[in-house]
């Protein structure tokens, strides 16, 4: 049996020796988060200048701003953002290299794939990654999400030997060392299979960032904002990665449908509140919508992200996660009810992470049938081989404590999302 983690000291927390080391390393640096220097990194790291259409700079500026005004952020927690800032600008002077240089990218098609939808911590992840074992499907792992294109002159060889790949496994170590139950909460080794939301990043659009930081001007800003432009880049750079496998001969032939380059298997929480856009962009998607208790998500959501800010802010947001998180889960779900409608019977499902987890086999089989693939005994047998080395709760089970850790009592929480049970009856599970 696993071993089970209960988290003490989220709101109080009491650092180790490789924490304070840390953080005492960083306090020492000179970081500045703003527009000139993010991009001015950007141009020096890649030596590129063309950053394409400029609308992206409020955007950028609007986070520079916000973060560099959030004087609680410790100097760790200000060199991880600004590192994804200028990881973001790096690749997107690499992806519009591309796109200059071969503007045939853009013609690459995508066609129907695999999304799945639904709220984070719903089991998305894990069918997300239980798909991408199938061969003939083409995913996206993380070291490719982070940096979807090679710096000029590195070697891209997709594997262990990519400095891309490297570099990821390189963050993931230091991750662990700083904190280490984010391993049972979520996995974020190299070819952990990730979002395509990432690919938004370079673009500087996307419910992400939220994720980052304490970032409500942000939050703010992207629904105020028509996401459709930003679906439309993400998808150009799906395109580009499709065509890079082409030139490399990656491409592989699927004989039961003709196919002449694997479909993508996607997922991402985002969706749920943005399926007008998810429609337009993708079509002739086969969408697979889970469904969770909303409490157990909020839960799990919120002690995962306490407990990073132990290392990233001077004082844990407690009252301030769960007031946001809540909200945030209560606005997926709204526009998920209004929307739902939107996707076609034929070519969308729904699934209940309770379903789930009893009976992966037959979820998984019904997704099969539904996007109108085979699944044979070699897929099977691929599938079978990743669950193997992937058991659940593999880096320990973390037990969670809605009222002991914020002092939220889960069955009144609950009542806030009857409209959403109403719709979509979800289990609750003892201890959630």
């Amino acid at each position: 049996m696993s071993d089970e983690i209960r988290i003490t000291d989220l709101s109080r927390p009491q650092l180790d020796d490789t924490q304070r080391a840390a953080m005492a390393w960083a306090e020492n640096l000179t970081i500045e988060l703003s527009v000139d220097s993010v991009l001015g990194q950007a141009r020096q790291t890649t030596g590129l200048v063309d950053f394409g259409p400029e609308d992206f700079i409020e955007r950028l500026g609007l986070l520079c701003d916000e973060w560099s005004g959030d004087h609680e952020l410790t100097a760790l927690g200000r060199l991880t953002l600004r590192n994804k800032l200028v990881q973001h600008a790096s690749s997107r002077l690499l992806i519009q290299d591309s796109w200059t240089r071969h503007p045939e990218i853009l013609d690459t098609a995508i066609e129907r794939p695999i999304i799945v939808v639904g709220l984070p911590r719903s089991g998305t992840t894990h069918l997300l990654n239980t798909l991408a074992a199938d061969p003939r499907l083409r995913s996206l792992p993380l070291w490719e999400s982070y940096e979807p294109l090679p710096l000029p002159g590195e070697p891209s060889t997709g594997d262990e030997n990519d400095p891309r790949w490297f570099r990821c496994q390189k963050a993931w170590e230091g991750m662990q060392a700083v904190t280490p139950h984010l391993a049972a909460m979520h996995p974020m080794n190299p070819d952990h299979v990730h979002e395509e939301l990432e690919l938004m990043g370079p673009d500087f659009a996307s419910y992400n960032y939220e994720w980052l930081a304490h970032s409500p001007r942000w939050r703010d800003h992207y629904l105020g904002h028509d996401q459709q432009p930003h679906y439309d880049y993400m998808k150009n750079v799906l395109r580009l990665l499709a065509w890079r496998d082409q030139q490399a001969g990656l491409a592989s032939s699927n004989r039961a449908s003709g196919d002449t380059a694997r479909r993508w298997v996607l997922k991402c929480p985002q969706h749920l509140e943005q399926l007008p856009a998810l429609t337009r962009t993708f079509p002739d998607a086969t969408v697979v919508v889970t469904h969770r208790d909303p409490v157990a998500v909020i839960q799990s959501t919120v002690t995962m992200l306490a407990y990073g800010q132990r290392i990233s802010r001077r004082r844990v947001l407690m009252d301030e996660l769960l007031e946001y998180w809540t909200a945030r889960v209560e606005q997926l779900l709204a526009a998920c009810v209004r929307d739902r409608g939107l996707l076609a019977p034929a070519h969308s499902m729904d699934l209940h992470f309770a379903d789930f987890m009893a009976d992966e086999e037959g979820s998984v089989a019904a997704v099969y049938q539904l996007a109108g693939l085979e699944l044979d005994a070699e897929t099977l047998e691929a599938i079978a081989d990743y669950r193997r080395r992937h058991p659940r709760d593999r880096g320990g089970r973390v037990l969670y404590d809605l009222a002991g850790d914020f002092g939220t009592d889960p069955d009144e929480l609950r009542k806030r999302f009857d409209f959403y049970s109403a719709r979509f009856p979800v289990e609750t599970i003892a201890g959630e």
